[in-house]
């Protein structure tokens, strides 16, 4: 079975909990099979407590884990605290950061910068109001991934909740971009658009 590195087309869907103090998505393929698994970790029992009494997600540091389906890690995305505006870093599980998905505006068409090591590697654009169609340019300005909830040719009998999204990612994208896409692709619900009880991108979009 391909990894999660040499799918071109791969599907994102929040796994529903009843309190849901611990984020944790579940990646598909197109034939509905599981391919990996983002995870948010490190969360201490106090941190918990202090999600479930209050509204103050925005306010702490969210870590998370993308993993193969086999259960080998891939990256390491950290959300630091936030105001308004969201950053994640974006590290190889070994430990070397990769880089940052930074966040330019919250009205509008929201943007991210994707910034590497030696420079910016490109942009995720909302192309509307409601910010649930992104398209992923490299720093040429081409488009090289896109995320949408627009299940085109797909058997939506595999894929019927809400919490779905597609992403597709153009063959040639490889190296630390292809990487930082798929944090991208991981990370636009989990780290950069969703806060439980706080303030989200969400609310400008």
């Amino acid at each position: 079975m391909p990894t999660l590195l040499e799918l071109n087309r791969l599907f994102v869907n929040q796994k529903g909990k009843l309190i849901e103090l611990t984020n944790e998505f579940h990646i598909r393929d197109e034939d509905g099979n599981d391919v990996g698994m983002v995870r948010e970790e490190g969360q201490s029992k106090a941190k918990k407590v202090l999600r479930f009494v209050s509204q103050v997600d925005q306010f702490l540091t969210h870590k998370y884990g993308v993993y193969e389906a086999d259960g080998t890690k891939i990256l390491d995305m950290v959300r630091p605290a936030k105001f308004v505006k969201s950053r994640v870093e974006v590290h190889e599980a070994g430990g070397r950061k990769v880089g940052e998905i930074v966040q330019k505006n919250v009205f509008g068409k929201i943007r991210f910068d994707l910034d590497g090591s030696a420079g910016t590697l490109g942009q995720i654009r909302a192309e509307n109001w409601r910010a649930w169609d992104f398209a992923i340019v490299d720093a040429q300005e081409k488009e090289v991934a896109r995320i949408t909830k627009k299940f085109v040719g797909v058997a939506k009998a595999v894929f019927t909740t809400a919490d779905n999204y597609i992403v597709e990612i153009q063959p040639e994208v490889a190296g630390d971009m292809r990487l930082m896409v798929l944090a991208a692709a991981v990370g636009v619900d989990t780290a950069l658009k969703q806060d439980d009880k706080g303030l989200s991108i969400g609310n400008f979009a």
